[in-house]
């Protein structure tokens, strides 16, 4: 069943109105390419998600590039998560503690969000969960085979995306010290072929300078759900019969330590440099679903006044997910929306005009294989394709500067008032060229961004 509802889920409005947005047009723009063009790409950007792009250029090669192609691999390993995680509830808990988890997987919103986007997270998610399984397995049973296998799970998730190393902190408080020898040379394995990607990675650090410091709301926002798994957990123990709390307390562990380890380890990280992001340790959701798994299991093994009214409860929190729900599944649900800049600057621009991109990172929408604009970009050097970059190279200010006062219209792409804006020697040109030789004749938002149409004084 949590098979069925995931991919259930994952199916209702995959295409999304069409809508694509940033992340995903990277993903398109580079599996895209060339297999050789692909590789280059990666040794100069990107390469932490290298394995994922090449995987999505296997599929764009058989299957054509389309965002059923592009998404369908999320939902898959969705799936496979929410099997993996019943998998082990029944292991630690019986049947119905499995289904429940599996369930409630399922329906979280992370989970159905990720499970609609073209990007490696949700795969990382399923690798990480069934190592989680192998772990448990190898621990009860012992063996090489058992432990070799949780290594090569662990090792195909950190090269999916290298941050998924940060569950090994939560798998190692399961091992008994018996075994930790074992456990250590897993570990050590999954170390020494994780190196060569994290040492590609670490030079083009530059690439997430982007990142903001972990806000305020963040850290209340994950210690209030801290606060929930604690109590999941002191729930699953309270009151239950001894022949049953080995394995439930390594349920507890294993949920508390992929629900806290990961984030938290994460956000520590962030105090010293900003690389928070709540997608990059996705999996830890997986940690939460199975601690409510089975404390709806204990739930529905008490009376029937409790049970009626945990269904009751359940219903009602199904009722109020419906919204949400719904809302994933529109074009305005992400980010931005590539798609929807695309049409607008091909409604705003016309021949002759200039486009200046305020931060080249709006060029994405060009990633996904819209249909060119008739105005020309005047800060374009190289694209995406030759330069064997993400966004292209752009032509030195000065050569910027000539290009803008040589026109007498300009459309200007940047983003909302409000969000951050770049402020490099490039940036700068932009933003006074435009501001001390042309006027402000009209704005619109699409896709999460600003178009301004700029003219030369008194003739807007």
């Amino acid at each position: 069943m949590p098979v069925l509802l995931t991919l259930v889920l994952g199916l209702w409005g995959l295409r999304r109105g069409g809508a694509v947005w940033h992340d995903e047009a990277v993903t398109i723009g580079v599996a895209s390419r060339d297999l050789p063009d692909v590789w280059e790409t990666l040794e100069r950007v990107d390469a932490v998600h290298g394995l994922y792009y090449l995987l999505t250029h296997g599929l764009f090669s058989f299957f054509g590039t389309d965002v059923i192609v592009l998404r369908l691999p999320s939902v898959l390993a969705m799936a496979a998560a929410a099997a993996g995680i019943a998998m082990l509830g029944l292991r630690l808990a019986g049947p119905r503690a499995g289904l429940c988890a599996g369930v409630v997987f399922a329906l979280l919103p992370e989970v159905q969000q990720y499970a609609q986007e073209g990007r490696s997270y949700a795969l990382v998610c399923a690798l990480v969960f069934w190592a989680t399984y192998a772990l448990v397995r190898a621990v009860e049973r012992g063996g090489r085979s058992p432990w070799a296998v949780y290594a090569a799970l662990m090792l195909a998730a950190c090269w999916m995306h290298e941050f998924a190393v940060l569950a090994l902190p939560a798998h190692a408080l399961v091992v008994p010290r018996t075994i930790r020898g074992a456990w250590g040379r897993a570990t050590v394995c999954v170390a020494v072929g994780l190196a060569p990607l994290v040492l590609v990675s670490v030079r083009q650090s530059p690439q997430v300078g982007w990142l903001d410091a972990t806000s305020p709301d963040e850290y209340a926002h994950f210690a209030l759900m801290a606060g929930v798994a604690l109590a999941a957990a002191w729930a699953v123990l309270a009151g239950r019969r001894r022949a049953r709390t080995a394995r439930e307390a390594v349920l507890v562990v294993l949920g508390l330590g992929l629900f806290l380890a990961p984030t938290g380890l994460l956000m520590l990280l962030s105090l010293a440099r900003p690389l928070y992001l709540d997608r990059y340790v996705l999996y830890g959701t997986a940690g939460l679903a199975l601690l409510l798994g089975a404390v709806l299991d204990r739930i529905l093994r008490l009376g029937p006044w409790l049970r009626t009214g945990a269904v009751l409860a359940a219903v009602a929190v199904c009722t109020g997910w419906v919204p949400t729900a719904l809302d994933l599944r529109t074009p305005a649900s992400r980010s931005d929306d590539v798609t929807a800049l695309a049409t607008a600057l091909r409604e705003t621009a016309r021949p002759g005009d200039g486009v200046v991109y305020l931060s080249v990172k709006r060029r994405a929408w060009e990633l996904a294989g819209h249909t060119p604009v008739a105005g020309t970009d005047l800060a374009r050097e190289r694209g995406p394709a030759a330069s064997h970059s993400l966004y292209g190279t752009e032509v030195a200010p000065a050569e910027l500067r000539t290009r803008m006062l040589a026109r007498h219209r300009i459309i200007a792409v940047g983003s909302p008032p409000g969000d951050a804006v770049e402020n490099d020697p490039m940036a700068r040109v932009k933003r006074d060229t435009l501001a001390n030789h042309f006027e402000a004749c009209a704005e619109r938002r699409a896709g999460g961004a600003m178009i301004t149409v700029y003219a030369r004084p008194d003739q807007c």
